[in-house]
């Protein structure tokens, strides 16, 4: 399969997420062109903020390592991240220091993107991992509009800022 075969059934979790009223993100982990684990962001299902779909997929793949007595580093190095919206900062570096082989991405994450929208962390590791960004971006992008139209019932409240007057005191 390619890219964007690979990008359609990452959207398809993805959609399945929002369903259930997770942020709307599906990752794959293909090695030898077989995906070896797949999830989606289960941080509203957990209350655990860590819980992206590429950390997920870290520990699938490292239990399928366990089951198969095989090499994790290996494994990694031979993997190709297919994920609906670039990765975080925290899930790019993790992705960097596991030494995978490619991340393929759907939409830029302009909050919190590791691999260029933000931060990226390429510049902090001395390890290429290939990256390819825009593919099947607009439908990433209508997932994540109609999750953020709706409401989250695991967001904290917002804080309002209340605004202090400064008086102007006469100084004679």
């Amino acid at each position: 399969m390619n890219g964007i075969a690979w990008m359609n059934v990452a959207l398809k979790k993805a959609t399945a997420s929002l369903k259930v009223g997770e942020v709307p993100v599906g990752c794959l982990f293909i090695y030898n062109d077989e995906i070896i684990a797949e999830s989606s962001n289960t941080v509203n299902e957990t209350c655990n903020a860590t819980r992206h779909a590429e950390m997920n997929c870290i520990d699938q793949v490292l239990v399928f390592c366990k089951e198969k007595c095989l090499d994790y580093k290996e494994i990694f190095s031979n993997i190709d991240i297919v994920v609906t919206v670039e990765p975080c900062i925290m899930c790019t570096s993790a992705l960097y220091q596991l030494q995978v082989r490619s991340i393929i991405y759907g939409c830029k994450n302009d909050r919190f993107g590791g691999c260029i929208s933000v931060f990226k962390v390429s510049n902090v590791y001395n390890f290429k991992v290939t990256i390819l960004g825009d593919i099947r971006s607009e439908d990433a992008i209508n997932l994540l509009k109609n999750f953020y139209e709706g409401t989250n019932p695991n967001a904290p409240e917002p804080k309002i800022k209340k605004i202090s007057k400064i008086k102007n005191k006469d100084p004679s």
